[in-house]
């Protein structure tokens, strides 16, 4: 009897009962809308994944914020988004799987010329004496352990900071930028199987008993993570160590254009997958837009490698000076979008990556 009479009372209130379309619909568009956005962070990912992969893990977008720079010789602003991009790459050793390493052992700032002829490179020294907010005089790499904190250091903050930093020293819009740690780069290198580096002289590793010949080689992931750690045995230390990174970073990209990765979404998307959790990205505005649109733009991959000019050790400290002649007139040639013109004029100051 209770069966019936439950049965009957469905039965009388079935016609009060909403439609399930309109809340159907809704759903799918709430899923189409999202399907949408986790394909635009996929892309976005991997193509910071490309651009970052100078030993670095975790890359955060932030397209925000300094106001733009000194205007350029055409009137417009130096690194405007209608013009030249400029992307910040911060390398942290172990960050996120050996704490407590919070200092940026490496700076790359990337800068895509407006007329996207070629990449250009260029290695921030670590020890670089700039201005921190803050902290007063310091050494570049300083930055980031500033602005990261203590006991469990904010990765966005600390990338905040240097930006500041690397805004105020140079004087360009800083468009985007990742931080990256050496367990993601690994998987990136094994998920392309391999990256051709090419050293102009034999690399002995002081962490293991590698020995890095001079000329062209393969090398897997765990191989180049020892690559890039190594400054001990290197000439010029820490400055040698940013070249390999470039030397890396170019090597990436010819094996990505050669494996048709830029353009296939499969690969792309399995190139992020391989990352892991080494790898985030906030998707945030015009900026990212753009850079997934920039490597198809660019009229040729093969990067220039830079470095700006410093001087001798300031005194104790072992932090580097701007160079006082060179210095200023590269940044004025970065402000105002001139690299080539300053790279025909100095060849001597390039690193080849090949």
């Amino acid at each position: 009897m209770l069966e019936d009479d439950l049965r009957a009372a469905f039965a009388r209130h079935e016609t009060l009962t909403p439609s399930t379309g309109p809340l159907r619909v809704a759903i799918d568009r709430l899923a189409a809308v999202r399907r949408r956005r986790r394909q635009r962070f996929q892309a976005a990912g991997v193509t910071l994944a490309l651009l970052a992969a100078l030993g670095v893990g975790v890359p955060q977008l932030r397209p925000d914020r300094p106001a733009e720079g000194p205007p350029s010789s055409s009137g417009q602003p130096a690194g405007a988004r209608s013009g030249a991009l400029n992307v910040l790459l911060l390398g942290v050793d172990g960050f996120g799987e050996q704490p407590p390493y919070r200092l940026a052992d490496s700076v790359l700032l990337v800068h895509i010329p407006a007329d996207r002829s070629r990449p250009y490179l260029i290695s921030l020294p670590r020890d670089l004496e700039v201005a921190i907010p803050g902290r007063g005089i310091d050494k570049l790499n300083s930055a980031f352990y500033s602005g990261a904190g203590e006991p469990r250091p904010d990765l966005a903050a600390g990338y905040d900071l240097t930006r500041r930093v690397v805004a105020d020293l140079t004087g360009v819009r800083v468009d985007a930028g990742a931080v990256l740690t050496f367990a993601g780069l690994r998987r990136i290198t094994e998920a392309v199987d391999g990256v051709e580096v090419c050293l102009p002289k034999e690399v002995r590793s002081w962490h293991t008993s590698r020995t890095f010949p001079a000329g062209c080689q393969l090398l897997d992931g765990a191989a180049t993570v020892d690559l890039l750690r190594q400054r001990r045995y290197l000439p010029d230390g820490t400055l040698d160590r940013d070249r390999n990174a470039q030397r890396y970073l170019a090597g990436l990209v010819r094996r990505a254009v050669a494996q048709d990765v830029l353009t296939n979404p499969v690969r792309l998307t399995a190139l992020l997958s391989a990352a892991g959790t080494g790898l985030a990205v906030d998707d945030d505005g015009l900026p990212l837009t753009r850079l997934v649109a920039v490597l198809p733009e660019l009229k040729s991959v093969d990067p220039v490698g830079l470095s700006l000019p410093v001087g001798p050790p300031a005194g104790n400290a072992s932090r580097l000076p701007l160079n006082p002649k060179q210095g200023p007139e590269f940044l004025a040639a970065l402000r105002e979008d001139r690299l080539a013109q300053w790279v025909a004029q100095h060849p001597e100051q390039v690193n080849p990556v090949r």
